[in-house]
């Protein structure tokens, strides 16, 4: 008897916050786009904390954003508080972070997702993938339905053969009690795909009114907040905020864990995946840090109407009663009551390095990739990976270049580039640091940075476009005025100086040299400026920057420069890298392993020396003289 057959041009398998980018971007392109869910409930589902953003991953959220994705748009509307972390240091690492309503945040996304044209949502368990020669051809489910796709996406999450783990308690099941899904891995290792075991884990949600808030530091959003999307009106986030509290765990809370460190299953060898290094359980981090006598804990409401609270910084896999013990020790939860229990949850995963920078699978054509499948954690870094899959996947549906962000141009090319070129034994995740052009890559300017691309895509309208252009060509204006505006050692002036404690004036000095002493800032020297034109805010601070930080960011732009140069050298797809004799062993293993698509990958591989570069970079100038021969030199 015959089942179900449906013809596609794209299938997303996975709902979370990689698949909800992928499947928005494939229909917002046109392409008639499927998405298979083990849950239609579990749509945008953020199974462990309770906001979007932070350090770093605000930088993603504004990126994914600037390429026309929907995170962004969907935190403005459902977040309860914000704030901008980092802004006693310099604007490089300045991150927006935001509590979110979880319920709202999912629901918001899947009106956003039901009534987007040429999407279908369908749930079932996605258990084969059909590939023919290597190319894609569909999928089919546990039903046994299939479906003839031209392209798939895989973003499934922490889905694949799960399992919640929490003392000698073992449930094989998705985050939050939800279907596991237990057959694709077997058909994705049919097909040659490596795969890992990766691990992470959730903190207890405790009812609120068994908590004593008196004994804790209150915490309050942004008195002016700041939306995370470019096309979100700053007024309309101008809300009431609901706080969040912090508290810390002590000796007592690090005895109790240590007493009971054999009946937990990180401990007793009973979980085998590897967990993420930056965001260690409790038990990790009193056996790591012995030393500490105390650890911070963010007690974050889940949102407006429930009474559950998140308690960020004691993740855990402890046994029940201990998990009881533990958190009564900490100080105004000396009576909380449980309402879910923390678990820690194996996973399967990918070894990215199987992946282009265009997160489309090396082996098979038409196979893409995103979010905790690739190895990563947080939503943040899914979304970002999502929508890039889903780019791709449209633009090789559609016969179009695909889309490759390098290092020097976002956050997102760092994090990819990292996922795809090194090797990762553990769930990834983005810092600040990873980022070497971190002063370019700001989460204020991710509009100038990224606009275009979303635009040349087909995601950014060419309204938003436009105003990208025009505030470019309004901050260059400004920042070129304030060079040639000039004050003298007024009354007027060295008041104003007086009062913000700078030193006094001499002789005559450019607002733009004003600008660059720490103290002082475009807004600050206003009333000196008689002929200013009116500007919005978001101008006015670009020119803030770049007035203040121009010799940091032209420094970069060089090194930039120096990036760009052996970025655009390419290596061919087929290069027999056996052939080059200069090379070590090691190196010819490791590129034979990763395949680089230019010599600027290349040389960010473990195990590729700058000597070996050396004379890849001889061999490919003879290469191309050759016209594609080469010389085994």
């Amino acid at each position: 008897m015959k089942g179900l057959e449906e013809n596609y041009d794209i299938a997303v398998v996975g709902a979370g916050h990689a698949g909800c980018e992928a499947a928005l971007a494939c229909a917002r392109l046109g392409l008639e786009t499927i998405m298979f869910t083990v849950s239609v409930d579990s749509i945008a589902l953020m199974p462990c904390n309770p906001n979007i953003g932070g350090s770093s991953k605000g930088h993603l959220v504004r990126e994914v954003d600037a390429l026309g994705g929907e995170m962004g748009k969907n935190i403005d509307k459902t977040f309860i508080q914000s704030k901008m972390l980092n802004v006693s240091k310099g604007p490089a690492v300045h991150s927006l972070r935001a509590q979110a309503d979880k319920h709202a945040y999912t629901e918001e996304m899947r009106k956003t997702l039901e009534n987007t044209e040429h999407l279908t949502i369908r749930q079932a368990e996605v258990t084969e993938l059909i590939a023919e020669a290597g190319v894609i051809k569909g999928l089919k489910t546990y039903s046994g339905a299939v479906y003839h796709t031209k392209a798939v996406v895989l973003c499934t999450g922490t889905y694949l053969k799960a399992r919640c783990i929490y003392g000698d308690v073992s449930n094989y099941t998705g985050p939050n009690g939800l279907q596991a899904a237990n057959y694709l891995t077997d058909s994705l290792k049919k097909l040659g795909i490596e795969m890992y075991r990766f691990k992470t884990g959730t903190p207890a949600r405790i009812d609120k009114r068994s908590i004593d808030f008196s004994k804790m530091e209150e915490q309050f959003g942004d008195e002016k907040v700041v939306p995370f999307s470019f096309s979100t009106d700053p007024e309309d986030v101008q809300i009431d905020q609901i706080s969040c509290w912090l508290t810390y765990t002590n000796e007592k809370t690090h005895e109790i864990i240590r007493e009971n460190l054999d009946r937990s299953p990180l401990f007793s060898g009973m979980i085998e995946g590897t967990g993420p290094r930056y965001c260690p359980s409790i038990e990790d981090k009193v056996v790591k840090f012995a030393d500490k006598n105390r650890h911070q804990v963010f007690i974050e409401p889940e949102g407006l109407y429930t009474n559950e609270m998140y308690i960020g910084g004691m993740s855990s896999s402890l046994p029940e009663d201990v998990q009881y013990q533990m958190y009564r020790s900490v100080a105004g939860l000396e009576n909380a009551r449980i309402v879910r229990n923390a678990y820690a949850i194996e996973y399967d995963c990918i070894n990215a390095n199987q992946l282009y920078p265009t997160l489309e699978f090396k082996k098979i054509k038409g196979l893409f990739s995103g979010g905790q499948f690739n190895g990563s954690s947080g939503y943040e870094e899914a979304a970002a990976q999502g929508l890039v899959a889903g780019i791709n996947a449209a633009m090789e549906v559609q016969g179009k270049e695909m889309l490759i962000l390098d290092r020097s141009e976002s956050y997102i090319g760092v994090l990819i580039d990292d996922l795809v070129t090194k090797e990762n034994h553990e769930p990834y995740r983005m810092m600040t640091s990873r980022a070497e052009y971190r002063l370019l890559l700001r989460q204020d300017n991710a509009d100038l940075r990224l606009r275009e691309k979303g635009y040349k895509v087909g995601l950014v309208s060419k309204e938003q476009y436009e105003y990208v252009l025009w505030k470019k060509e309004k901050i260059a204006e400004e920042k070129e005025r304030m060079e040639h505006v000039h004050v003298g050692a007024s009354p007027e002036v060295q008041e104003l100086l007086k009062a913000h404690n700078s030193t006094l004036l001499k002789n005559g000095i450019s607002l733009a040299d004003l600008i660059r002493r720490p103290e002082l800032s475009y807004d600050i020297v206003a009333p000196l400026d008689k002929k200013r034109p009116q500007l919005p805010q978001d101008v006015k601070d670009q020119v803030n920057i770049n007035i203040k930080y121009e010799g940091y960011i032209k420094r970069q732009e060089k090194q930039v420069e120096c990036f760009k140069k052996l970025e655009k050298k390419r290596l061919p797809e087929d290069l027999d890298y056996s052939r080059i004799s200069g090379l070590r062993i090691e190196a010819r293993q490791k590129l034979e392993q990763f395949r680089p698509v230019s010599i600027g990958q290349a040389s960010r591989i473990a195990g590729v020396s700058p000597a070996d570069i050396s004379v890849l970079l001889v061999y490919m100038e003879s290469y191309r003289r050759q016209g594609g021969r080469g010389e085994n030199s």
